[in-house]
């Protein structure tokens, strides 16, 4: 088939669409003819974002509740008549070492970013497949690049990217196409965050060299994730030298790339511990905002 459409009139569903790379993707989206229906948890910002966007059609969604998805795709067919691209974008993170992280804390980050991926995606996949769509996952350099502190969320961006990998190939016979995209670090609120209130985070960054030590404007991505739309992308890395990263995966996961993270984590524990100790053992995982 040709993989390559054009976005005019292409009805997208984009969760974690209030903020951050979703939000910014959407007003490229509408840029380029395409109509975007942004879901996201978050009612204020998600009604502001909507309403900056012209008045762009919303669902207020945590994507950890399956019903609530099938609920959005259902008001989605209502509306438009059709559903080409499901975006699972939404995503949160915590930081902490495994070891003294709350469990719960670890466990909503994965139903987040894994579970929640699923439930989007399923709720909306027969609509797609009759539309011969697209969808789309939103991964990480953490699904191959494991970053000490971070456990949840890689755990959770490595599974995202393996579900999008089979669903690739159990879904090409429908006609339908699987893309994962790969941020690096951007500048979102998440990140923004976690580089203002956490010590330990900051001590991670830190231990990082060349462009993997650089933060990138949220607008600088939202382009290139409309036109891996656009073209029905496999694989998008963002920027482009995550690319190089992936190929290079099991050789940045190997203790001689690794020294200035193994002399970081012990560093970061410490940090880690002192906030819990001042704030509390969810705050310093999750920041003010999620806690």
């Amino acid at each position: 088939m040709t993989r390559s459409w054009n976005l005019t009139d292409r009805v997208v569903l984009v969760t974690g669409g209030a903020r951050g790379i979703g939000a910014a993707t959407a007003a490229e989206l509408v840029r380029r003819g395409a109509v975007p229906v942004l879901a996201d948890v978050d009612e204020p910002a998600l009604a502001e974002t909507a309403e900056r966007l012209g008045g762009v059609p919303t669902a207020v969604l945590d994507v950890t509740d399956y019903a609530a998805c099938e609920a959005a795709v259902a008001a989605t067919l209502e509306r438009h008549g059709r559903l080409d691209v499901v975006w699972a974008n939404a995503g949160v993170a915590a930081e902490g070492p495994a070891e003294l992280i709350e469990p719960d804390v670890w466990a909503r980050v994965v139903q987040v970013n894994l579970i929640g991926a699923y439930n989007t995606v399923r709720a909306g996949l027969a609509a797609v497949i009759e539309a011969r769509g697209h969808v789309a996952i939103t991964a990480s350099l953490a699904s191959f690049a494991h970053a000490p502190g971070l456990s949840a969320y890689v755990a959770s961006k490595a599974g995202v990217e393996a579900f999008a990998d089979a669903l690739r190939i159990e879904v090409a016979h429908q006609r339908v196409t699987v893309g994962v995209l790969h941020p690096s670090w951007i500048a979102t609120d998440m990140v923004e965050e976690a580089d203002a209130e956490s010590a330990a985070f900051r001590r991670l960054r830190a231990s990082m060299r060349g462009p993997m030590s650089r933060t990138y404007p949220v607008e600088s991505v939202a382009g290139p994730i409309a036109d891996a739309f656009a073209a029905r992308s496999d694989r998008t890395f963002l920027p482009g030298w995550v690319r190089g990263a992936h190929v290079l995966r099991a050789a940045i996961n190997r203790p001689a790339l690794l020294r200035d993270q193994l002399k970081a984590a012990p560093e970061m524990r410490e940090l880690w511990l002192e906030q819990a100790g001042r704030e509390g053992a969810r705050s310093a995982s999750f920041g003010s905002r999620w806690s």
